[in-house]
């Protein structure tokens, strides 16, 4: 079992800056990547990070290149959302997903997500 915690949420202005964390802890095994991932009220669920175990390769949404940046820390399980010059369409829950893949058997593990919110 994989337990997943985000933290770092929070109200910021348009603008500013934030810095999410995810921590994964339990019986960990194989993971392939740590993710962000975004939901705003209405909408589906959309990546907006990934980064990879080996050789830390990372996805961007378009929407987010070159504002965010995401990074890990492979000795604490745990991976990292900076997030700069935010706008008011980033407001969103923020989940982090821990994809495992051992003996081809692939497994998400999901947090509860952090709340963003941009606004004046």
């Amino acid at each position: 079992q994989v337990h997943v915690e985000e933290s770092g949420g929070g109200l910021v202005q348009p603008g500013g800056s934030l810095r999410l964390a995810c921590a994964a802890s339990g019986t960990i095994r194989s993971i392939n990547d740590m993710g962000w991932y975004r939901q705003a009220p209405g909408k589906q669920r959309e990546l907006v990070a990934r980064i990879y175990s080996g050789g830390g390769g990372t996805n961007y949404a378009d929407f987010v290149k070159g504002r965010f940046t995401i990074s890990r820390d492979s000795a604490k399980n745990t991976v990292y959302l900076q997030m700069n010059d935010l706008r008011p369409d980033d407001t969103a829950d923020y989940l982090c997903r821990i994809r495992t893949i051992q003996f081809a058997e692939i497994e998400d593990w999901w947090g509860r997500g952090t709340q963003v919110t941009v606004s004046l």
